[in-house]
């Protein structure tokens, strides 16, 4: 045996590792049972996890590939502190916004802080306490450091964890046009470090969610265990993640649509879909989903085709200055002349009716009729119920139109590995 076959052998000798026979009762994807079985990783708690040698030379490895592209970038790396005060967080709003997702402690003198979820108060209160001018500027600063958000519910090993590492980097820049090139920046940077990676990944349109910002990506690396699914074109260029997707509008209207007045018809035991489109003979296309959600002080329904799902982060930005959200059995129990399961689009008590744009107005749906056991016929928008507002509310499904070309869409499941937000001034103002 060769001097340095003999030190390998020694050094594996000396390994603080046991791999395990068994996969661990708590393991639900193949992630997740494989790191633990080789000895790269070790649950403390729900979420959280220690790092065993093996594991921990795979994450340098990662770390090295980010530090090398974020460097080329231009990019300069700084640690930021983990337990931030949560005063800064008032100052955003986001304190109020991320809820019961943020870890909050007290001092023994009482001050309030947190464990930083993500770093952007306290990045831009360092950058305005070092830099006095805009000609002190641009500068990208970028951290690899730890961050923790108590997950409702911690899974799939480390893909949702409570505590995470994560390259987090912030730009300030004089202007939006010199902010949009730092953004190409990145983006190319990101494509780059995913690259070396290996991951089999798409650049899609995003939801900002807390952070802010008009214009994201997001980076989906392609994974049947993925917990977010992602809208792509089959010919062009488009892609986006399922909250945010837009699908072609065919702008078409029934033009075989009923002129018959609506009627009543009785429905015993139909609260789906699909029981009533057996019983009345339609096609589930042709019944109409009214989903009760409250907007502020105020209750709604969302008009989607029977077949069709609502997609909600779309519902949520439907009425201005508000944030919609769908019932809960709580609102069911409080507005108890909503009939769950038979609600039609003229229910007297909707402030709002936001209807999806295939709700055309001359076509006849089957709706509830707002009573147990019942369903209307023949119902018309604009003559038998009013729409507030058209609004594209529909989730995007595999084999809808593309909204850039004559193509069609497909929907796949991804693990967001990174995101790029072209913020603004949300955080340089408060």
């Amino acid at each position: 045996m060769r001097g340095r076959d003999k030190q390998c052998l020694v050094k594996m000798t000396q390994l603080f590792v046991r791999t395990l026979r068994d996969d661990p009762a708590d393991a639900d994807v193949d992630s997740h049972r494989l790191l633990v079985r080789g000895g790269y990783i070790r649950k403390v708690a729900a979420g959280i996890y220690s790092w065993l040698p093996l594991g921990l030379k795979v994450l340098h490895n990662v770390e090295r590939i980010v530090r090398d592209e974020m460097d080329a970038s231009g990019a300069q790396e700084l640690s930021l502190p983990i337990t931030q005060p949560l005063e800064l967080w008032d100052k955003s709003g986001r304190n109020a916004a991320y809820g019961d997702e943020m870890f909050r402690l007290r001092d023994r003198k009482d001050t309030s802080f947190c464990l930083s979820p993500t770093a952007e108060e306290v990045v831009t209160v360092t950058v305005a306490n070092e830099y006095s001018s805009y000609r002190d500027l641009p500068v990208n600063l970028y951290q690899i450091n730890w961050k923790y958000r108590d997950e409702r519910r911690p899974r799939f090993g480390l893909l949702r964890g409570r505590e995470f590492l994560m390259k987090d980097a912030y730009s300030f820049d004089v202007d939006e046009a010199a902010l949009r090139v730092t953004y190409q920046t990145m983006f190319d940077a990101y494509t780059r470090i995913f690259t070396r990676c290996g991951l089999t990944f798409r650049a899609v349109e995003g939801e900002a969610g807390q952070i802010g910002g008009d214009v994201n990506h997001e980076f989906m690396a392609v994974a049947a265990v993925g917990e977010d699914d992602f809208v792509w074109c089959t010919q062009c260029d488009y892609a986006a993640n399922v909250e945010v997707a837009r699908r072609r509008s065919d702008g078409s209207v029934d033009a075989n649509a009923s002129t018959e007045a609506m009627e009543k018809v009785h429905t015993p035991g139909t609260t789906s879909i699909s029981s009533v489109s057996e019983l009345l003979g339609v096609a589930q296309s042709k019944t109409l989903k009214a989903i009760a959600f409250v907007a502020g002080d105020a209750v709604g329904l969302a008009l989607v085709p029977g077949d069709r799902e609502v997609n909600e982060e779309a519902l949520a930005r439907s009425i201005p200055g508000v944030v919609a959200r769908l019932f809960t059995e709580e609102d069911f129990a409080v507005h108890s002349t909503l009939p769950k399961g038979y609600i039609g689009a003229n229910h007297p008590v909707a402030t709002h009716v936001i209807a999806d744009p295939s709700i055309a107005t001359g076509t006849s749906w089957v709706m509830g009729a707002n009573e147990i056991d019942h369903h209307a016929r023949n119902a018309v928008a604009g003559r038998d119920f009013l729409v507030t507002a058209y609004l594209p509310i529909v989730s995007v499904a595999t084999g809808d139109g593309c909204p850039k070309c004559d193509a069609t869409l497909s929907v796949d499941r991804g693990i967001e590995v990174g995101q790029v937000f072209q913020i603004g001034t949300k955080y340089s103002e408060a």
